[in-house]
């Protein structure tokens, strides 16, 4: 299984109207990360733009492309394609002429799309991303998909779908901790690779690329048939969660580096 066989072609990205990307508690998980890393530069710049001066100020907007995606036919689509098109609009945030709404929803693609694309089964084509193959977590029935959105991260926090910010921002503590002086410590200047803000397809593709390769390691290792109609809240489950865990790292800490370089033309991490 090659990782550059997998990526969805575009005339199908569209016919998946509910493919979600990481549930509320991923993005803002990654949201709270990034924030960690930006300078007081970018900081200052975000939060000028999104009218939120809080410490939650990427938290706070971070699902908000679900939610439009809820409202608008057709935007909200699976990766690579979404991501190219989403990090595009950096030259929307960084714009002196448009309005400050259409500033203000550039950003918040931004903010959404680095982190989806960081989900493996988003940047799959085998079974819609895995949204048709039926699995079980915890007894109850669901797809591949959707366990690795929201069952998964949910169990590690609790187990509950009433997540909050609150949870985001431990969670978020946890990862912060491990990229500084921890687990990704001598790894995470490599996260970096690629980061070229005058070339966004090309930026897209080697994470899109490093996030499907967790497809053939982790997601389905020992082939469909290893997890389909299966409950996977056991050995599955613990297998996973280090690739959650390292995808919502990768994700926030690219995020800020991409903020950074929007915000002030250097990564400064």
């Amino acid at each position: 299984m090659r990782p550059q066989q997998l990526l969805l072609p575009a005339v199908l990205l569209a016919q998946i109207p509910h493919t979600l990307a990481w549930g509320a508690l991923g993005h803002q998980t990654i949201a709270y990360v990034a924030s960690n890393f930006v300078s007081v530069e970018t900081k200052t710049f975000c939060q000028k733009i999104l009218s939120d001066t809080s410490a939650a100020y990427l938290a706070n907007v971070a699902t908000w492309a679900d939610s439009y995606r809820e409202t608008t036919s057709g935007n909200h689509r699976v990766h690579p394609e979404l991501t190219i098109i989403t990090l595009k609009k950096t030259t929307r945030v960084q714009s002196k002429s448009l309005a400050s709404e259409q500033i203000f929803e550039a950003l918040k693609f931004i903010i959404h799309f680095v982190g989806d694309s960081h989900q493996p089964l988003h940047d799959e084509a085998l079974d819609l991303g895995g949204n048709d193959i039926t699995v079980t977590f915890a007894g109850k029935s669901t797809n591949l998909h959707a366990i690795w959105d929201t069952n998964m991260p949910e169990k590690y926090i609790g187990g509950t779908s009433s997540t909050t910010l609150a949870d985001a921002l431990t969670w978020s503590k946890t990862l912060t901790t491990a990229i500084k002086s921890g687990t990704y410590k001598s790894q995470s200047a490599s996260w970096l690779t690629g980061l070229d803000l005058g070339d966004p397809v090309a930026t897209a593709m080697v994470w899109a690329t490093q996030a499907n390769a967790e497809v053939c390691t982790t997601v389905l290792k020992g082939g469909v048939g290893a997890v389909e109609m299966t409950d996977l809240s056991g050995a599955y489950y613990t297998a996973a969660l280090p690739v959650i865990q390292l995808q919502f790292a990768r994700a926030g800490y690219r995020l800020a580096g991409w903020l950074n370089l929007i915000a002030t033309g250097e990564v400064g991490l």
